[in-house]
């Protein structure tokens, strides 16, 4: 199966402004899940659900009226799960390269008509970098394991 990313551009409105006069964090949540769920319910084929966004990592303002590049691509899959790499872009209209603001990892499952989980299509690296972004996945989720056991006492 074709792993492409899912790829959005866009212009950032005033309507994502936040406080301080930069696009708002929860407009950019919002592109990460937009461009998160059309990625894995396209490799699925199945309507899909976000179980876990972890370690968002902000690394510059994006500004109201840049160009905004949302990338989304399959990096590991269980027997029901996708784990998908968010990166988010910016660049000023003036200027013709792009430049990361954004990081995420976000995992989706495909789910069935009932809300129950179905199989979904193994992603296999093919490439050093493919395999080397399945490995981040992989620790990724060792960490979030090792958290969620952390979190037990406070739930």
């Amino acid at each position: 199966m074709d792993n492409k990313p899912v790829t959005f551009q866009f212009i950032s409105e005033p309507s994502d402004v936040n406080y301080g006069g930069n696009v708002h964090g929860g407009s950019v949540m919002k592109w990460i899940d937009q461009a998160g769920y059309a990625c894995a319910t396209t490799w699925s084929g199945n309507y899909s659900v976000t179980v876990y966004v972890g370690g968002i990592r902000f690394y510059e303002p994006i500004k109201i009226g840049e160009i905004v590049k949302v990338e989304a691509q399959v990096i590991y899959t269980g027997s029901s799960s996708m784990h998908i790499s968010i990166n988010v872009f910016s660049r000023n209209l003036k200027q013709p390269t792009f430049d990361k603001k954004t990081h995420c990892i976000i995992v989706f499952v495909g789910v069935d008509e009932n809300g129950k989980k179905l199989p979904v299509p193994k992603w296999i690296p093919e490439t050093d970098e493919e395999i080397q972004q399945e490995k981040y996945a992989k620790r990724l989720m060792d960490l979030r394991t090792q958290i969620e056991d952390e979190m037990k006492p406070f739930l």
